[in-house]
């Protein structure tokens, strides 16, 4: 599957862990060039290139997720974190894999938002 990580989360802790499991991870956190970027800029990134977007911030993306839905429009899914704790990196992959796994088709995850 291919995934976005919101800057709240490790692309060495939570990243490597996803890609070891055979999906195609992209961090916002590693990459200087994404440093900064809005909210809704990471969404529409994360929607451009067909990733789902996790996140540990929920409170700014569960509303937006909702404006996009109001507006008829689509993402790629999101999966909000509701975790207090970004360093819980086992607890967030198997988190992460379960909803994959409910969810195992691309298509599915279209509009989605789900939590853990």
């Amino acid at each position: 599957m291919r995934i976005l990580l919101d800057a709240d989360l490790s692309p060495a802790r939570i990243g490597a862990a996803l890609r070891g499991r055979g999906h195609d991870v992209r961090a916002v956190a590693s990459e200087p060039g994404l440093e900064g970027l809005a909210d809704e800029a990471v969404l529409e990134l994360a929607a451009r290139e067909r990733r789902i977007l996790v996140t540990r911030n929920s409170r700014d993306f569960a509303p937006l997720c909702r404006v996009w839905a109001e507006a008829g429009r689509e993402h790629a899914g999101v999966i909000l974190v509701w975790s207090p704790s970004s360093r819980q990196f086992a607890g967030i992959v198997e988190g992460v894999e379960m909803w994959l796994a409910r969810l195992p088709a691309e298509r599915n995850w279209r509009g989605t938002v789900v939590a853990l």
